[in-house]
């Protein structure tokens, strides 16, 4: 009697193997599911290391005290790891800003110097020695970046590097399109080379009117750039001869589809510079920002989440949910009381490629969708709230979310 029931348990035991492996795998899913989480970031910003105007633990305080769980200091063509003493402006402003700095952190901690006119140098301190000072595991991150500042005749070429490992110099070219994808090889030979997850992404496309939709068609390789800057000099909206970022991405997108290419995906970013005026003419930050739903908060699990799409740029919407099953694209947004959304579906058909960027479908509320149809190249959504925008790019500007374009 026992003998034939231990047989007839052994000959289930493979059923019941599969059925806990089953079992296992599927929680596993949902765990892993549940664990991706959303992480707000900026991905352009600057200190005194290059044209910022403020020290690298002030800017660090604002950021972490404002609710961003990730932020780099992407200054010009330098790395914050060697020794530079600044040179404090006679500005009233500037001056106010040492001494804020300086009651902040201490003599103990702050370094400078005058010299024979009663000027005032400090020394800036570098990554490695303010970084534990702000940085808490899974609550707040700072990931080493450069904008790396290139030219050709006389345009300015600039492009992020974020999570960059070595300083990259500029790396020229004999025409927009040469300089750009000379500095990308670069940045991937770097990654390749160190194993690190690095990206490039390309600023403000229209500063000085510099580069166009063309330079970034001919790009092999580029998966990023910015469809938002919150500089004042950088036309994110375009004129009546050049393109906004939006019209940009759209045209951009359809030739890299066409050839083949991955898709492109837009940041939002404050490009920060001026940390002590706040107006209209100032580059300030708080502007925009990325919303990366990641599985930890670390610079590879962002990285690698991006590059799957997994983000959305903001200048103040906040997404409750962005779900994407393979044929419909849903929308859900965290409203606030008193503010109505728009949720607006852009995109391109394969029929008509040269109306690149068309209004697909439109609901006001707070949750929309939309099926991608036969002849959709590809689809992304805009959300756009009745919010001001507190402290705008331009005078009138309301609160906008975009998410990252989709495909079958």
């Amino acid at each position: 009697m026992t003998l034939i029931s231990t047989t007839k348990v052994m000959r289930k035991l493979p059923v019941l193997i599969c059925f806990l492996l089953l079992i296992f795998s599927c929680a596993e899913k949902a765990s892993n599911t549940e664990e991706a989480q959303w992480y707000k970031g900026n991905l352009h910003t600057h200190s005194y290391w290059s044209d910022g105007d403020d020290y690298p633990e002030m800017i660090m305080d604002w950021y972490k005290s404002h609710g961003y769980d990730f932020i780099v200091l992407s200054d010009h063509n330098v790395l914050a790891n060697s020794e530079k003493w600044k040179l404090i402006p006679k500005s009233p402003v500037h001056r106010k800003a040492f001494e804020k700095y300086l009651a902040k952190y201490g003599e103990e901690w702050v370094e400078y110097r005058e010299d024979s006119a009663g000027r005032k140098e400090v020394r800036l301190k570098t990554l490695e020695e303010y970084r534990p000072m702000f940085e808490v595991e899974g609550e707040f991150l700072i990931i080493q970046s450069e904008e790396i500042s290139d030219s050709y005749d006389k345009k300015p070429l600039h492009m992020n590097v974020t999570n960059i490992q070595k300083l990259i110099e500029p790396q020229g070219g004999n025409s927009v399109a040469e300089v750009l994808q000379n500095n990308l090889d670069k940045v991937k030979e770097q990654r390749e080379a160190t194993g690190v997850p690095m990206f490039m992404h390309i600023n403000h496309p229209n500063f000085v009117w510099a580069i166009t939709p063309e330079d970034i068609i001919q790009l092999d390789g580029e998966r990023f750039f910015e469809v938002y800057n919150g500089h004042p000099l950088v036309h994110n909206y375009g004129d009546s001869l050049r393109p906004s970022m939006e019209a940009l991405w759209d045209e951009v997108q359809v030739a890299y589809l066409q050839e083949g290419k991955p898709l492109l995906y837009g940041l939002a970013v404050d490009d920060a510079h001026n940390y002590h005026v706040f107006n209209e003419k100032s580059s300030n930050p708080g502007r925009g920002w990325v919303m990366v739903k990641a599985k930890d908060l670390s610079a590879a699990a962002l990285i690698e989440a991006m590059e799957a799409g997994e983000f959305y740029a903001s200048t103040g919407v906040t997404l409750r949910d962005v779900h994407f099953d393979g044929k419909e694209l849903t929308i859900s947004v965290s409203e606030e009381e008193g503010v109505d959304y728009s949720i607006q579906f852009f995109g391109t058909k394969k029929s008509s490629p040269e109306r690149s960027g068309e209004l697909l479908h439109e609901i006001n509320g707070t949750k929309a969708s939309y099926s991608l149809q036969k002849d959709d190249m590809y689809v992304r959504a805009k959300v756009t709230s009745s919010k001001p925008k507190e402290n705008p790019y331009q005078i009138g500007d309301k609160e906008v979310a975009w998410t990252q374009p989709v495909l079958k």
